[in-house]
Formats: structure tokens, sequence, C-alpha cells
């Protein structure tokens, strides 16, 4: 049993089941009701095997840092529960068979979406960008921000406009989000050389940043509503909820308590499950009337 449990902490699995959340949405949106609820689950499954992949492989390259640091060391395999090539070979497994299951069950597409996003998160942002520029939150979240167009696509076969704003919302949420953290855990970032932005331009330049794009993400957020893909309950939601997160995020910028940055970056997480969630209630409510 503690080993299963080992393999499970190793596919990330409440990063990976944000992700679902997320692909689930953009299935759910891509079509007026659900014609399969098994060809639902098996899309799931495909993309959740290769989201867990990445998260294994981001484990592998990390451990050494995972290690040193108080958020990851608890970890398999830091903790020693785990060797570097069980959890590589498990990874690859996974991986295969996620991509087996999307080519043969969904379409090519998605699992090529998919392939490119697990080399993306798992390959470009934790073995180069990571360590190479403190814009790496901003270039890697591209691939963290795929699993709407995978969802989307897995049904539709296509790239569609409206999945790609959706991955929009993600892209720009997703830097506000982890510097938050980053300004939390920025000595564990500065001991172990990672260019994270506080660690390289300071934490008052950070705090700044996270405004800044916070307002991006205020406007992207009303998007869905001014191409007409959502109505008015999505519309009040996205206005509430970017408020609370501009509060969060004015509210650090002012502040020297550190604890303001865990909450910011708390508040982050429930923003985007609940955002999407409403963009889910206002496509059934309204396609129901």
């Amino acid at each position: 049993m503690t080993l299963l449990k080992s393999y499970y902490q190793l596919c990330k699995p409440n990063v990976v089941y944000m992700m679902l959340i997320c692909a689930f949405v953009g299935m759910l949106l891509a079509e007026p009701y659900v014609s399969s609820y098994i060809y639902l689950f098996t899309a799931l499954l495909g993309i959740a095997l290769c989201a867990a992949s990445a998260a294994a492989i981001n484990q592998v390259f990390d451990r050494e840092t995972d290690a040193a640091m108080t958020r990851t060391d608890q970890r398999p395999l830091p903790q020693g529960e785990l060797s570097a090539t069980h959890a590589s070979i498990f990874a690859l497994v996974i991986g295969i068979l996620g991509a087996i299951i999307l080519y043969f069950f969904v379409n090519t597409l998605t699992m090529m979406l998919t392939i490119i996003s697990l080399i993306g998160y798992a390959f470009i942002y934790t073995v180069y960008l990571k360590r190479a520029t403190p814009q790496n939150i901003v270039i890697g979240g591209l691939a963290g921000a795929a699993p709407p167009l995978l969802g989307w696509s897995s049904i539709t076969n296509t790239i569609d406009p409206h999945a790609l704003l959706l991955v929009l919302i993600i892209f720009v949420w997703t830097p506000p989000h982890f510097w938050a953290l980053a300004i939390y855990r920025k000595d564990e970032y500065a001991k172990e050389s990672i260019p994270m932005l506080p660690v390289t331009h300071g934490v008052e330049f950070t705090k700044l940043q996270i405004v800044l794009y916070t307002i991006i993400l205020f406007i992207v957020s009303i998007l869905p509503y001014v191409v007409l893909m959502s109505g008015m309950i999505y519309l009040i939601s996205a206005l509430i909820l970017s408020s609370v997160f501009l509060y969060y995020s004015i509210k650090l910028f002012f502040t020297k308590e550190n604890d303001i940055a865990m909450k910011t970056f708390q508040f982050s997480i429930y923003y985007i499950f609940l955002i999407f969630i409403a963009l889910l209630v206002d496509h059934f409510l309204i396609t129901s009337v």
C-alpha cells in the first residue's frame, strides 16, 4: 500500500485533478449536451495518464532540488521511497499508455496536443526554462494552460478559438498564481539558485508584476462574455472572482507580511476552479432554457 501511495504521489494528483477539471469543462463546453459519458471518461483517462507522466518526469529531474525545499522534501524521491530509475520507467509506461488511449479511442489531434504539452512541461520547462530565465513561469505556463484545449479537441477534433480563449485565461492566471508562492518561498529558491522572479528582480518588482497580470486577467476573464461564448451568470461570476483576486494582489503589493503572499496563492487556486465552474453552469443553464 505504501508503494502504491508513493507512485500515486509521484503523479502530483492535486495538480492533475485541477488539469482534468479544466479539460472536462472544455469537453462539456464543446457540445450542447453530453453525447457519451464513456467517451468523456476515456479521453480524460488518456489526458490524466499523460499529465501524471509529465509530473513524474518533473520529479525525477527535480529530485535533488525537491530534497532541499520544505514544500517538496516529502515527495517520494527525496524520501527514498522510489528510485529515479523506477520513477522514470513508471512515467514512461503511463505516458505511452495515455498516448495509446488517445490515439485509438479519441483522436490523433488530441494525442499530439497532449504529447506536446507533456514535452513542454516535463522537458522544456523542467530541464531548461526553470533554471534559465525568471520568465520561466510565463513561457512554460503555456504547457500548463493546455487542458481546456485538450478537452475541447477531444470532442470536436479541431482547435477552436473558444478553446484558445480558455487557454488564454489559464496562461494569464499562471504568473500571478505562481509568483505569489515564489515570494513566500523566495529564500528556498535563492538557496537552490533557481531564478524565480523574486530572486532575480526582488519582491517589490514581483508584487508589481502580480498586480499588472491580475489586471490583465480581469480583462481576459470577461472575454468569453464579450464574444458571446457565455452569458450573464458567467460575467457576474468573473467580475466578482477577478475583483477579489485583484484585491489580494493589491493588498500583497502594499504589505510587508509574507503570509499575504500565501493567501493570494491559495485564493488563486480557488479562482481558476470557480471561474471554470461558472463557465460550465452558465453553459448548461443557457442550453436548457
